[in-house]
């Protein structure tokens, strides 16, 4: 592991470098596709010229000796090609050794649009070159004017210049790595103090006080340690009970998070679900957008009951509070709950066995019950899952991971959660809430399970 000088010195110069690479590389192509794009502009220009001066003096056989004159003064390679393709004026090669010019990319694009380019290596000159070609008419016969000139002097300019640039990069570097060097020996000084200090302080030494001016961010870094020094050897003997308050906070303040965040996951689900239908599907009927403004109404009304009443639930345990029971429909709640569950797990069936029955339960207690039962089955499980319904107990049966022996008397203790891959017990308060909620209705709960083949929830009512 690299210590804080090291990692300073080596970060700084990669960085350094790699600016210089980038800015080097980006200015040459910058500069090359600006150099490439003026010597087409010009080529274009001079084109018009010459197609001036080979239009009005109207003497073709004067070609070769205006090619010639032109190509001196503008330092570029000039040739006329006849509609055939043959070259009847060249200004670098002799005729004779020329070949025909008709398949050639600009002459091609010339003779469909009037004017064609292309960058290629020359067969005659071997060498890259930039051509631009124009149609022109002499005395009612089409002729090509063709301009080129060489793309790589923006290579030869840049040879010295690059190697001039070098220099100064490799001189900036040299300057640079041995101010980076004696900065990375002063911070590495700075460092080693504090880690001394702190050295002496985790060995419950007294610590020799640090001084630091090399820079502002040391100073105060250096007059918090020595604070922190002097306080820490106050409170070492409150650390026990100090730590003991801090856990029982952190605990109930999980508890009640735990709690909330697991009864709200499904009316959220809900209001997110159809929130985000009405927003996308503009041509939904009026029945259905009422429907769906209803469920998410209904569910904000569940979030702030949940809030209420699991408060309640879990304050039973040691209290005498008394629920409000009433006659309810088990298959009417369950519809509401699968309607609502339906929204995050629409790639899975729940299936209702048995006839309806009603029993005296508080509605939304029991709700919350039968959803966390059915909401760990659909979790759990890959198969649909079946909710069977008798005289004396509702069942929720499904054919996911199981639960281990060891994890099933543990199962319902507080906080408590299921190792490795096993059944989890949502935060370990899933099934905590749930016991409670029917202890207080005087229902029982009974599981059966088994690894790798499934689970069966009862409530007894």
């Amino acid at each position: 592991m690299l210590k804080i000088h090291q990692l300073f010195l080596r970060t700084y110069l990669a960085i350094f470098i790699a600016i210089l690479i980038t800015l080097t590389l980006a200015t040459y192509f910058w500069a090359k596709n600006l150099y490439i794009n003026q010597i087409e502009k010009n080529l274009i220009q001079n084109l018009d010229t010459l197609a001036v001066v080979l239009q009005n003096s109207k003497d073709i056989n004067s070609l070769n000796s205006v090619v010639l004159n032109l190509s001196q003064v503008l330092a570029l390679r000039v040739s006329v090609i006849d509609e055939l393709g043959n070259v009847i004026a060249e200004s670098h090669k002799n005729l004779d050794d020329i070949k025909n010019h008709s398949n050639r990319v600009e002459i091609i694009e010339a003779k469909n649009i009037g004017i064609g380019k292309d960058t290629r290596v020359s067969e005659t000159l071997g060498k890259d070159l930039l051509y631009i070609a124009r149609k022109i008419e002499i005395e009612g016969k089409t002729y090509y004017i063709r301009m080129a000139d060489y793309t790589n002097k923006i290579t030869d300019n840049f040879k010295s210049l690059t190697i001039e640039i070098f220099i100064y990069i490799l001189l900036f570097l040299f300057l640079a790595f041995l101010a980076t060097y004696f900065i990375s020996l002063k911070i590495k000084k700075e460092t080693d103090l504090i880690l001394d200090f702190l050295k002496d302080i985790k060995n419950k030494k007294t610590p020799i006080p640090l001084k630091s001016n090399y820079t502002y961010e040391f100073y105060k870094i250096a007059k918090l340690l020595n604070k922190v020094s002097l306080k820490l050897s106050k409170r070492e003997q409150e650390k026990v009970k100090h730590t003991a308050k801090l856990t029982l906070a952190n605990r109930q303040k999980d508890d009640i998070i735990s709690a909330i965040s697991h009864e709200f996951k499904n009316p959220i689900a809900v209001i997110s679900g159809y929130s985000q239908t009405l927003i996308e599907d503009e041509n939904l009927s009026k029945d259905m957008k009422k429907k769906f403004l209803n469920k998410i109404f209904s569910n904000s009304n569940k979030m702030s009951q949940i809030i209420d009443k699991l408060r309640l639930a879990l304050k039973l345990q040691d209290s005498n509070n008394t629920i409000a029971l009433n006659n309810i429909s088990i298959k009417r709640v369950l519809e509401n709950i699968i309607s609502d569950l339906k929204v995050k797990y629409k790639n899975q069936d729940i299936n209702i066995l048995g006839e309806d029955k009603e029993i005296k339960a508080d509605e939304v207690l029991i709700s919350i019950a039968i959803t966390n039962l059915i909401e760990n089955a659909l979790k759990y499980s890959q198969d649909d899952i079946t909710i069977e319904i008798t005289d004396s107990y509702l069942a929720v049966i499904d054919k996911g991971i199981g639960i281990s022996k060891e994890n099933l008397e543990n199962i319902f203790k507080k906080y408590y959660r299921a190792n490795n891959n096993e059944w989890n017990n949502s935060l370990g308060l899933g099934l905590f809430i749930v016991k409670s909620i029917l202890n207080i209705h005087n229902f029982e709960l009974k599981i059966e399970s088994t690894l790798g083949v499934g689970s069966t929830f009862k409530i007894y009512y």
